[in-house]
């Protein structure tokens, strides 16, 4: 058995290998560095893979990569784990778990009310939390539901549902602009010609010509008002997506 002693609160891990059938991602999401190193080399010790981040924004910017399960510390810089969860709830179906110090039956109503699915609390014994983790994995999974969603600002684009939200508020796009949002933010940083979407979007055979893709960038970055900065033009050449 190891202690492990951060900032005056005790880890008790007991290390011993899980069987891992599949290979889970989860999401760790603490800003102590050093619990969130033993959690890393504790869940990749058990077979999963294990994607850290460091603040709430980090948490936005990696909840693209589909996490089967997120363990989200409240207490964080940018955003606190409860605004975190807020703000993916709607479009994450997957489990989350609150780590925090301390916790009152006000703080838990409030963990559930935006859709938190359990609470552990430091110090906390590394194996009952694996053990959690597995059982709520394994919960999950029989749901199966999974969600495929990736945030820009006030923008979320949930690519599973086909659906683009501005402020959490759903928008009313064409097939082919959210084909075009979708080829476009899936590439971040990639700028793509006319020609090259229309092929891509309208077919080869398609009657027309690259010229309709002009106009359907002109009504995507209506709809998306202030945050159609996203769509980048780059002159001469095509357009692009920035985060």
């Amino acid at each position: 058995m190891i202690i492990i002693k951060i900032d005056k609160k005790l880890i008790i891990a007991d290390y011993y290998i899980h069987e891992v059938k599949k290979m889970y991602r989860i999401l760790v999401a603490d800003d102590e560095p050093d619990v969130l190193s033993l959690l890393k080399d504790y869940f990749e010790i058990n077979g999963y893979e294990v994607i850290t981040a460091e603040n709430g924004n980090d948490v936005l910017e990696k909840i693209g990569r589909s996490p089967d399960i997120i363990l989200l510390d409240i207490n964080m810089p940018d955003m606190d784990g409860l605004s975190v969860c807020k703000t993916i709830r709607e479009y994450i179906s997957c489990p989350i778990l609150f780590l925090t110090a301390k916790v009152e039956d006000r703080d838990k109503i409030m963990g559930f009310a935006v859709g938190g699915d359990d609470y552990i609390i430091k110090p906390f014994s590394i194996d009952e939390l694996g053990a959690r983790v597995s059982a709520h994995i394994r919960r999950e999974y029989r749901r199966n539901t999974v969600s495929n969603v990736r945030f820009f600002g006030k923008i979320s684009i949930d690519y599973s549902a086909k659906t683009v939200s501005l402020n959490g508020e759903k928008i009313n796009f064409a097939k082919k602009e959210i084909e075009i949002i979708e080829m476009l933010s899936m590439n971040t940083g990639q700028v793509f010609d006319k020609e090259r979407i229309y092929e891509k979007i309208w077919g080869y055979d398609a009657d027309g010509n690259a010229s309709v893709v002009a106009e359907h960038i002109r009504r995507i970055r209506a709809k998306l008002a202030d945050e159609s900065y996203h769509i980048q033009t780059v002159w001469g050449i095509g357009y692009k997506w920035i985060k």
